[in-house]
């Protein structure tokens, strides 16, 4: 991220120029193993570890400054618009709440228009949410002057989607998205330790030949699957604390066949991951096709995968002999899947003044 600076204020009688534009992207994210571990109720009691990397696809903000107290948000992929007056505390109704805590958190003496806009549905399993709130900290930090490391901005992220707005879920998207790459993630009580891995490129091109990524054509809502999983967890059920377990393990265990370059076992060790995904928690791909569509997938010719993000629908990564993937895509195609072309992102959150309205 560029480090921000002070922005010329514009005079009351101008319109704001192209100089004044700030803009940011923050990357979308697949996450190989250890999801479910980067939840307080297991961290504060056990570390928790995570895989993942980011990807070319990611969410936008754009801020024009303006001359008076007024703030406009707009999201035209999900057909919202939001406007209101910086004297006035912002309600919290479930429409751009993220956008609106940001700009409180980070505060601001004058208004601005912000637009927003995402490459992924809200539900993606790709860490949207995270990644959407990462570009509008940029650009607000930019615009307030606040130079910020990368810790302070990803649990920035994670205070405003938790605590202000109360969105449920775990530490890694915030973490991911704003360091970008490859990383080996670990969660204690008291702090987070990002390791970005140094990965040989031939070892990342060749990874990024093997996966596929599969929308199954729902994007899960608030289904109370990290309520599920808590009270599993909390209630002692044996499967629950042996999957979480073994998906800690996993992350060293993958760690190591990526850095090696032994993709063909780490695409055997996604499939047990997420056999112990589902150990955590049975209700992640239920009242859904994720299943018929993985179980076809091997069929086909995957060696493994798992569903992203939390459950309930999203993007099914798939790990897939290249000479088999024709056969993975025609078969899933056909019952409904849709595949996403990606090449994998090496940085995190970047903020820059734009020259063009």
């Amino acid at each position: 991220m560029i480090r921000p600076s002070q922005i010329a204020r514009i005079g009351k009688d101008e319109q704001p120029s192209s100089k004044d534009i700030i803009r940011s992207r923050s990357p979308l994210r697949i996450s190989f193993v250890g999801g479910g571990t980067d939840l307080a109720h297991w961290y504060n009691e056990y570390p928790g570890a995570t895989l993942s990397c980011t990807i070319n696809k990611y969410a936008y903000a754009s801020l024009y400054p303006r001359e008076d107290h007024e703030v406009h948000i707009n999201s035209y992929a999900l057909g919202y618009s939001v406007k209101y007056n910086l004297a006035q505390e912002p309600v919290y109704d479930g429409v751009l709440d993220l956008a609106k805590a940001t700009i409180k958190r980070l505060g601001s003496s004058q208004g601005m228009e912000l637009d927003l806009r995402t490459d992924a549905p809200p539900g993606s399993g790709l860490g949207g949410s995270s990644a959407l709130t990462s570009a509008i900290i940029g650009v607000m930090a930019s615009y307030t002057g606040k130079i910020l490391s990368k810790y302070e901005l990803a649990e920035l992220n994670y205070q405003i989607e938790r605590s202000d707005i109360g969105i449920k879920g775990g530490k890694q998207d915030q973490y991911a998205t704003t360091f970008g790459g490859f990383n080996l993630m670990e969660f204690y009580s008291d702090r987070v330790v990002v390791n970005p891995l140094r990965i040989d490129q031939d070892i990342i091109n060749d990874l990024e030949a093997h996966i596929l990524l599969c929308y199954t054509g729902r994007a899960r809502s608030n289904l109370g699957l990290i309520d599920k999983q808590i009270s599993l967890y909390q209630n002692g059920i044996e499967d629950t604390l042996k999957g979480m377990k073994r998906l800690y393990e996993m992350v060293f265990e993958i760690k190591e066949a990526l850095l090696r370059g032994n993709l063909d076992d780490l695409g055997y060790m996604l499939n047990e991951a997420y056999i112990n995904k589902k150990m955590m928690n049975p209700d992640i791909a239920r009242g859904t096709i994720v299943d018929q569509l993985y179980d076809e997938a091997l069929k086909q010719g995957a060696l493994g995968g798992k569903l992203l993000g939390a459950g309930g629908g999203g993007y099914l990564m798939l790990y897939c002999e290249t000479a088999r993937q024709f056969g993975v895509r025609r078969a899933l195609e056909a019952m409904g899947g849709q595949f996403t072309d990606f090449s994998f992102e090496p940085l995190g959150l970047q903020s820059w003044r734009s020259g063009s309205k």
